[in-house]
Parts: C-alpha cells; sequence; structure tokens
C-alpha cells in the first residue's frame, strides 16, 4: 500500500517495468509518493480540475494529481517503456487519465481541453526552460492555460523570479515577470531523485497577468538579448546597434544604467521606444 492509494510502490512499479531512468530523456523519477502529493497540492484545489502533465514517467505525480481529485489528467510522454506503467494507473482511475506519447514540445493542447487547464510537472532538465518559454508567449492572451506549477533546477527557477539588480536577473526573469506573477514554493534535494541529478530541484508556481503590457514580443527578445548578452556595458554600448542614446532617450533610461539596473517596465520602454520612428 502506497501512501496515496492502493496502487503499489513506485519503486515496486519502476522494478516491474524495468524502468531505468535515460538521461538522454533527462530522467530523473521521484520515488517518495508524500512528496509528489506534496507537489500535487502545491497547485491548488485539484477538484473538478483538469491537469496537463508533461513527462510522467513511471507515474508518481500522476497518481497524486488523481489521488488529489484532479477530474482528468493528460500526461503526454515521450518514452514508450512507461505506457505499461501508465496504464495501470489509468485503470486504477478509470475515464481520467490520458496518455498522449508524444514529444511535448510539439504537443497540441487544443483538442484535448475544452477549460484551460492546470500544467503541473516534473520537467525533463533538458527542455523545461523551451517548455515555459512557449507557454509563456502564445498568440493569444489569456493563455490558453490556467496556471503553471513546475519543477526545474534550483538555478533556473532563480532565473525565473528574480527581480532587478540580482545576479539571476536576466533574459527569462523578464519574460516571465511580463506574462505571470511567480514564486519559488518549496527545495527538493538530490537525494529525493533516482538518480540523483548534481544539482538542487525547486518547485515554482506561475500565474498569468490578466492584461500584461502590450508590447511586441520580437522587439522585446530583441532588446533584452542585445542587453544581457552585455549586461556589464552600459546600454549605451550594449544597445548601441538597436539606437544607444536615442533610444534610451526615448524610453526615458539614463544611457549609464546597465541591464541588470531596469525593471520590467523599463524593459518594455525600450521595446515599445525600438519600434518608434
Amino acid at each position: 500500500m502506497s501512501a496515496i492509494d492502493d496502487l503499489p510502490p513506485l519503486a515496486q512499479v519502476v522494478r516491474a517495468h524495468n524502468l531505468a531512468p535515460t538521461k538522454a530523456l533527462g530522467q530523473n523519477f521521484l520515488f517518495d509518493l508524500n512528496l509528489t502529493a506534496k507537489i500535487a497540492r502545491s497547485a491548488g484545489d485539484l477538484t473538478g480540475q483538469d491537469v496537463l502533465e508533461i513527462g510522467p514517467g513511471p507515474g508518481g505525480l500522476t497518481r497524486a494529481l488523481l489521488a488529489g481529485g484532479a477530474r482528468r489528467v493528460v500526461a503526454v510522454e515521450r518514452d514508450r517503456r512507461c505506457l505499461p506503467a501508465l496504464a495501470e494507473i489509468a485503470a486504477r482511475y478509470p475515464g481520467r487519465l490520458e496518455v498522449i506519447e508524444g514529444d511535448a514540445l510539439t504537443f497540441d493542447p487544443g483538442p484535448h481541453f475544452d477549460t484551460p487547464p492546470k500544467i503541473i510537472a516534473n520537467l525533463p532538465y533538458n527542455i523545461g526552460t523551451e517548455l515555459l518559454v512557449g507557454w509563456l508567449t502564445p498568440a493569444q492572451w489569456p493563455p490558453w492555460w490556467h496556471s503553471l506549477t513546475l519543477m526545474f533546477q534550483r538555478e533556473v527557477a532563480e532565473r525565473i523570479v528574480a527581480r532587478t539588480g540580482t545576479r539571476a536577473y536576466g533574459r527569462l526573469s523578464v519574460l516571465a515577470g511580463w506574462r505571470a506573477e511567480s514564486a519559488i514554493l518549496f527545495d527538493i534535494p538530490p537525494q529525493a531523485f533516482v538518480p540523483p541529478p548534481k544539482v538542487m530541484s525547486a518547485v515554482i508556481r506561475l500565474e498569468p497577468r490578466p492584461a500584461p503590457d502590450n508590447v511586441s514580443l520580437k522587439a522585446l527578445e530583441r532588446i533584452t538579448g542585445a542587453a544581457f548578452g552585455q549586461r556589464r556595458k552600459m546600454l549605451r554600448r550594449s544597445l548601441a546597434p538597436l539606437g544607444g542614446e536615442a533610444l534610451l532617450d526615448r524610453a526615458g533610461i539614463a544611457p549609464t544604467k546597465r541591464a541588470e539596473d531596469i525593471d520590467i517596465p523599463g524593459f518594455l520602454a525600450l521595446a515599445r521606444a525600438s519600434e518608434t520612428p
């Protein structure tokens, strides 16, 4: 008996299906079902909610989401070796788990959700940031998702929530802060995983802002790319190819400032100014 349902302990499931984690897929399994239940709870009340999970592996978090009351979980798994283990969970929770074999980077959520789902996942380290950027930059806003509760390497989590003037503050901080409110909820040590990664992990929650300032994403990416690409230089130097001091003057920003000194409204002003003749 496990801590959350009557399915076998996760270590037993992994042995039964010979599911050795694969480094190429960024797999690190969490065997502690009490810990996966904590992650599920951190996403808020799941009662009646649809959930998208990326990379469920043998299904530890999947079980926690279903046991926690999720109406339905859509789990996208690239590793077909995990499908039999996930099928056992689907049988235990009939009609509530849909498993999609495929690549999360090309997954189209449209056909699978009638209402915005909560995205809750222990993301594979090798694609986590790319997935997050995609979720933060859909064609339409508000986004198709309700909230994001995600596990990252602690270093990446710090970059997402970083504030102006800190070492971690960068392009990802600006993008995340523009589109969402975010916070690190708690850490997960390496020894909680099999195999243990070399770094600390952290669970982060992001809530979409209802109406972020309307600026061009391409313009913002150009500005932040140039500014943080030479973050030790004054902006009059790093932004010289994009207009330099004239651009900074239109945005009302001192040319001696550096990228880490500019808050998110400042970067949005620069993005707007870069598209003004």
